[in-house]
């Protein structure tokens, strides 16, 4: 089983510029192999340029600019070019499944933030064990650098990644832990219900609170941006001031994005200390969140009547300040690693049906659903709070897939 951690690095002054460099570097050669494939495709349509023949010209890139190229670990440069690779493979893929293609595009020095090391020792070392009080990591051209190691790596390090997040600088180890260190089983199950209102809710009743990290910043955010907006946006030209500007509203990002992190982490463990099975809604979070299509009018040309874009804006908003996703994904990761199970099903009609397992009967009516806090049904009138009957059918449909496998 492989487990990711994450540490702050703590560089020099000297350390930070290498690793800009670093950073710099790998991102013209990404930009050049793709300058290469785009040409190649140009001159002749049958010609493919692939992995295979751009890392082998890696040697004579490293010989012909030693300062740039030279300096850095081999692996790490087949790393970006295996990243380039892959980008042209989802595009292709998505060629021939029909999707919107998207053809790889060039990176900017703010849109290129990783370098990946794909094997420990191997241009990179990372350099802890209990004895030593001075967590490092040595990379190739850097040195010797300084992390704030807050918890232990368990495992074996496989790769060690550099990341740049703002002005700060993280290493990202993947580690094989091995088996998982299961929990002691209790044979609770629960059904959660995601929400807007309350982040879930489970089958026992309990509500999260949403802690709406993105609305909660709104105000700063939207002064931030506003200033950002004053300075004049010319080609290729952006003052201090507009640096200082840019730099202020990705600094509030990334601090909206670690508490949003921060309280998934808490609540995720949170489920999986207290149940064996937890159940959640298969969702589809790319298609909650699409935007409307237009109505174009019949009567007058290239006029187009209200589609609730507004309204739909708002609630896409909620939806992805919230991060199911992301929570949902760190709960299934956390769950495997206690020997819990996670399991997700069908979403159709779990808010408007009578649950059967709470002595409801079963009677599925878009009239269930009073309002969005309030459910009763039509049919025998059971009332209860619409998120906790979603969870409960949530917990009911579980219970008819472990009767299945059974």
């Amino acid at each position: 089983m492989m487990r990711a951690y994450k540490f702050l690095l703590r560089p020099t002054a000297h350390q930070n510029a290498a690793l800009a460099q670093m950073l710099s570097d790998h991102c013209s050669l990404y930009n050049a192999g793709l300058q290469e494939r785009r040409d190649a495709y140009r001159h002749s349509s049958k010609t493919t340029i692939r992995y295979g023949q751009q890392s082998a010209q890696l040697k004579a890139i490293r010989a012909f600019d030693p300062e740039r190229q030279g300096r850095w670990s081999f692996s790490s440069q087949q790393a970006t070019l295996r990243r380039l690779d892959k980008a042209f493979q989802a595009f292709f893929r998505r060629v021939k499944a029909g999707l919107t293609p998207g053809y790889p595009r060039f990176k900017g020095a703010g849109h290129f933030d990783t370098v990946v090391f794909p094997k420990d020792g191997d241009g990179c070392r990372w350099d802890s064990t209990p004895e030593n009080t001075q967590t490092r990591v040595r990379l190739q051209g850097v040195g010797h650098v300084r992390v704030h190691q807050h918890r232990s790596v368990r495992g074996r390090v496989k790769t060690v990644s550099i990341k740049r997040e703002g002005r700060r600088w993280y290493v990202i180890l993947v580690c094989d832990v091995g088996s998982a260190s299961p929990l002691p089983p209790n044979g609770a199950i629960a059904g959660i219900d995601m929400g807007i209102a309350h982040f879930l809710t489970t089958s026992t009743g309990k509500h999260v609170a949403n802690p709406r990290f993105l609305e909660a910043s709104a105000q700063e955010l939207a002064e931030a941006q506003r200033h950002l907006s004053t300075f004049p946006r010319r080609t290729n030209q952006r003052t201090k001031k507009h640096r200082a500007a840019a730099r202020k509203i990705a600094k509030l990002h990334s601090k909206i994005r670690r508490r949003r992190l921060d309280h998934h982490h808490k609540q995720a463990m949170l489920l999986v200390r207290d149940y064996d099975v937890i159940v959640h809604e298969r969702l589809n979070t790319a298609g909650m969140t699409r935007s409307p299509a237009p109505k174009p009018d019949a009567e007058q040309a290239s006029k187009f009547l209200p589609n609730g874009h507004a309204a739909k804006a708002g609630l896409n908003r909620s939806i992805l300040d919230a991060g199911w996703g992301i929570f949902l994904s760190i709960l299934a990761n956390k769950a495997e690693s206690a020997g819990r199970r996670v399991i997700a099903v069908e979403a159709r009609d779990t808010s408007r049906t009578c649950p059967p397992s709470a002595g409801g009967c079963g009677h599925i009516a878009k009239g269930n659903r009073v309002t969005q806090a309030e459910f009763e049904c039509v049919k025998c009138g059971y009332s209860e709070n619409a998120d906790v009957v979603g969870a409960l059918n949530i917990e009911h449909r579980a219970g008819l897939v472990l009767c299945a496998e059974a």
